[in-house]
């Protein structure tokens, strides 16, 4: 009989495929495990699969008497209540660094759609005023790459992805993260200091209470009107709110985002704003990200179906 898994998050079904040719899945699609199934049914869960950024907390858990594992679907594992699982001696996997080419690409994506304002040049030429030879404020020159300041903030799998992407426009390339690493790139010894110097600001930092809204109303005003930043972390990074004043009052030039503090939402506000380019969060949303995903949260469920230790562990401290 195959083991049994929860899909506590709501995945697209193509996603899920492959654990279903392995596992019998029983799936919540984003529910509470007991709308969906009875006591009886959950009874016997042991692992779950979930969206990192998808709410998990102790009660949920509880919801599972015999749970032993949560594989997160990704990297990130913000949403899930660390302490919660220690507490309960439930294992917590992820996909470290499966998709952060994929997301690299995309923050790199952003950042030249949003300095050379591709979205406001398709128009001008979708709506017929290129061909008129409309003279329009948006289509005046702007700074390239060459030389540009560009800051990364945070040195992980993803941040180096950027880094050495950007590298290859002739930037200089500055970071911050908790500690120095050994790249070749200008190191900041603070967020600050790094918003101070560079004119695209790339968000590659993992979220967490340390992170939560770090990116504040005083960093953008050290960015300043000719910078941008650039988001494909997670939402909770930035202010929103100041975020959007910044955008609005022209106290930063515009920004890229692939994330947002309340998903699938992007207030109106942001999609109103000519300075700001936005997608869906698609960052790792590529055919060879997926696979590489379920490859890692494959590797965890095996390794804890026969009673071993995860390979790709989140420590609980």
């Amino acid at each position: 009989m195959p083991e049994k898994v929860l899909i506590y998050s709501r995945f697209p079904k193509a996603q899920m495929e492959r654990f279903g040719e392995r596992f019998e899945l029983l799936n919540a699609a984003g529910k509470a495990p007991n709308e969906v199934f009875s006591a009886e049914q959950l009874a016997d869960i042991r692992a779950l699969i979930t969206a990192g950024g998808t709410p998990l907390r102790g009660d949920a858990m509880d919801m599972l008497p015999k749970l032993g594992a949560i594989i997160c679907y990704g990297t990130g594992y913000d949403g899930v209540d660390l302490a919660a699982a220690a507490k309960r001696k439930i294992a917590v996997g992820h996909s470290p660094g499966a998709n952060a080419a994929s997301v690299a690409d995309i923050a790199v994506t952003l950042m030249l759609a949003a300095t050379r304002r591709l979205l406001a040049a398709d128009d001008y030429v979708r709506g017929g005023s290129w061909a008129a030879a409309k003279p329009s404020p948006m289509m005046r020159p702007q700074a390239g790459m060459l030389g540009r300041k560009i800051g990364v903030y945070g040195m992980g799998e993803i941040g180096r992805k950027i880094a050495a992407r950007v590298a290859a426009f002739e930037t200089e390339v500055g970071y911050f993260s908790r500690r120095q690493h050994d790249v070749p790139y200008r190191y900041f010894p603070s967020l600050d200091a790094l918003a101070e110097w560079c004119s695209v600001l790339m968000i590659a930092v993992r979220a967490g209470a340390d992170t939560h809204h770090v990116v504040d109303a005083n960093i953008l005003r050290k960015l300043g009107k000719d910078g941008y930043v650039v988001n494909i972390s997670r939402g909770s990074v930035i202010d929103q709110p100041a975020l959007i004043a910044a955008l609005t009052d022209q106290t930063i030039a515009g920004a890229g985002l692939d994330v947002y503090a309340k998903e699938p939402h992007a207030p109106d506000v942001l999609t109103a704003l000519p300075n700001v380019v936005l997608s869906p969060h698609i960052g790792g949303h590529t055919l060879e990200s997926h696979v590489a995903m379920q490859n890692c949260a494959l590797a965890n469920l095996d390794a804890f179906f026969a009673g071993n230790p995860l390979p790709y562990k989140v420590p609980l401290g």
